[in-house]
């Protein structure tokens, strides 16, 4: 269910390419080219245009790109344009930094991704960064955060649909009674929510619903202010429901006194071509506005318009 608008007749990849080398010469950037460019391709595309693009110039577009654009504007298109995997990888390692630091966008991108997208962003994190994101991980983190953390990002789950309610029943109540004797980091919990399928986990936390009269969340909610258990509500909320967990990112990063670009644009490259219409109709449900509202109220320029065109409402 993607928002991104792409031109029923699209130029080829040269024409493309030959475009955006022209955008970068003369007085000035030409940012609206590149956004009618750029931000109107999928990621097949997108990679086409790159590798045109070195073949006729010599260059990387991604070089060319960091070299004219600057602030906002720069890390969107810089983002939007690396394929899924590198862009993972990249945020990733950025978030195990000293001053990028994240255990969310860890937990983010390890549970909101399909288990194929999230071991080709292991691959392309070795082929970058030569180490492991494991070993990266497991390095920059400590404590309960280590203990979940390592295990979602080295996880390959099973994606098909089928469930075991007998497993589920019994997992629902291991967790119940973890939860019940405040264990949050308990080895079960950790194994679960690490290992099993997300349509095992669906079933499993409706079965706890059910059975204990509580969504799990609401019993991990005991410590308003403990940040291991704010990291596994989200980790739930993401395995789960993730156009929820995004919906409320978005509107905290928006709402926030100083907009949160980071987070923002984070949200906005990673999800325009996977689940963006199921984000725009939570947002819309939760928030009585569209997103793309919000966003004209709070980006500008062309930052804002690269960003509406991603989420399906530009006409740049």
């Amino acid at each position: 269910m993607a928002s991104l608008k792409v031109p029923a007749s699209v130029p080829p990849p040269y024409e493309d390419a030959e475009q955006l080398n022209k955008a970068f010469k003369g007085w000035g950037t030409n940012e609206g080219l590149i956004i009618s460019i750029l931000a109107h391709r999928n990621a097949a595309q997108r990679n086409l245009i790159r590798q045109v693009y070195a073949e006729a110039y010599g260059q990387d577009l991604l070089k060319d790109l960091d070299k004219e654009l600057s602030s906002d504007f720069e890390r969107v298109v810089l983002l939007w344009t690396l394929d899924l995997a590198e862009r993972d990888a990249y945020l990733a390692n950025e978030a195990t930094k000293r001053f990028t630091s994240s255990n969310w966008v860890l937990m983010e991108i390890a549970c909101t991704r399909s288990s194929h997208d999230l071991f080709k962003a292991r691959q392309a994190y070795h082929a970058r960064y030569k180490k492991s994101l494991e070993e990266d991980v497991a390095y920059h983190t400590t404590g309960d955060f280590r203990k979940l953390l390592v295990p979602l990002v080295s996880a390959f789950r099973y994606e098909g649909e089928e469930v075991n309610t007998m497993l589920a029943k019994s997992e629902a109540k291991i967790l119940h009674e973890k939860i019940s004797d405040k264990a949050y980091s308990d080895d079960e919990i950790i194994r679960i929510l690490t290992t099993r399928s997300k349509a095992q986990l669906n079933a499993t936390l409706n079965h706890y619903n059910n059975a204990f009269g509580n969504a799990i969340n609401k019993n991990l909610k005991e410590d308003a202010d403990n940040e291991f258990l704010k990291l596994l509500r989200a980790t739930i909320k993401c395995l789960t429901y993730p156009e929820k967990y995004f919906e409320k990112l978005l509107r905290l990063a928006i709402k926030k006194i100083g907009t949160d670009e980071w987070a923002l644009t984070r949200v906005v490259t990673t999800r325009a071509e996977i689940d963006m219409e199921r984000i725009k109709e939570e947002y819309r449900r939760r928030n009585s506005v569209t997103l793309d509202h919000d966003i004209a109220g709070e980006a500008s320029g062309d930052y804002e318009r690269m960003l509406l065109a991603l989420i399906g409402h530009g006409d740049a």
